[in-house]
């Protein structure tokens, strides 16, 4: 059993977060007791029970054969009240208006999670809508320009374990190409994104410095096909004057959270 700050960590807890963590993972995928069971490695009566217990408790759902099962209400729930109770994206939200009002394109808010970025609040462009960018969703940190960004803030010896996979033919995916990246990333202070994540948009990301190593970034992306040097040029000079109005509005008194 694995310890935490030497504390145990209790089994059945842990299960009930990789239960919720799998089902959420599959997304539209409804997943059946036995597949649930041999995934996790428990035995298919105690999964059955599990299950039913979040079931009761609204944090899983099932079809009305009780064969199929997955998220529940109460996940939605407590991911709004992670974004409502966070006092830095209470701050960066207002900022998110500006920067949607004053270039007319896509502005996300995200914040590193292991080997991706979670995206946390999003304006979305009324000329061109792309549900990956969802709030709650997730993507790879090597493949966009929100997770560069934030990459770029940590020692290359920090980096994911590569090789990474490619989500498009311009993914960087080996440590000496995101390397070089990253270094670029450093000398301009802010990062790009040139259709590595999505074909055809490109991506601009940059780093909020109120957290050492910084935790959140924002960006603006815009389809590639209509992104002309003189719109390139603007962009990263408005972005990167919300980043530095975000930096200087950040106070002190609220929760440092871990």
């Amino acid at each position: 059993m694995s310890e935490t700050a030497g504390v145990r960590e209790v089994k059945s807890a842990a299960r009930t977060v990789e239960l919720l963590e799998l089902l959420a993972a599959r997304g539209d995928r409804p997943a059946r007791l036995q597949e649930l069971a041999d995934e996790l490695g428990v035995p298919r009566s105690s999964m059955y029970a599990l299950l039913q217990t979040l079931i009761t408790r609204g944090w899983v759902r099932t079809d009305t054969t009780g064969s199929l099962y997955g998220v529940g209400i109460r996940t939605l729930l407590t991911g709004t009240s992670y974004l409502d109770s966070d006092p830095r994206v209470r701050l960066v939200r207002p900022y998110l208006d500006e920067a949607s009002e004053a270039l007319g394109e896509t502005i996300h808010l995200a914040r590193l999670d292991g080997p991706d970025v979670a995206y946390l609040a999003t304006r979305e462009s009324h000329e061109y809508l792309r549900t990956i960018s969802r709030v709650g969703r997730r993507f790879p940190a090597h493949a966009g320009a929100l997770g560069k960004a934030l990459l770029a803030e940590r020692p290359d010896a920090d980096l994911p374990e590569g090789p990474w996979p490619a989500l498009t033919p311009h993914t960087r995916t080996t440590p000496d190409a995101l390397a070089a990246d990253l270094a670029g990333i450093r000398a301009r202070g802010y990062s790009t994104d040139r259709e590595e994540g999505v074909l055809g948009i490109t991506g601009f990301g940059f780093a909020l410095r109120y957290d050492t190593p910084p935790q959140d970034a924002i960006s603006c992306s815009v389809p590639t096909d209509r992104l002309t040097p003189e719109h390139e040029d603007r962009i990263i000079t408005v972005m990167d004057d919300i980043r530095t109005r975000i930096g200087s509005a950040t106070t002190g008194g609220t929760v440092n959270w871990r």
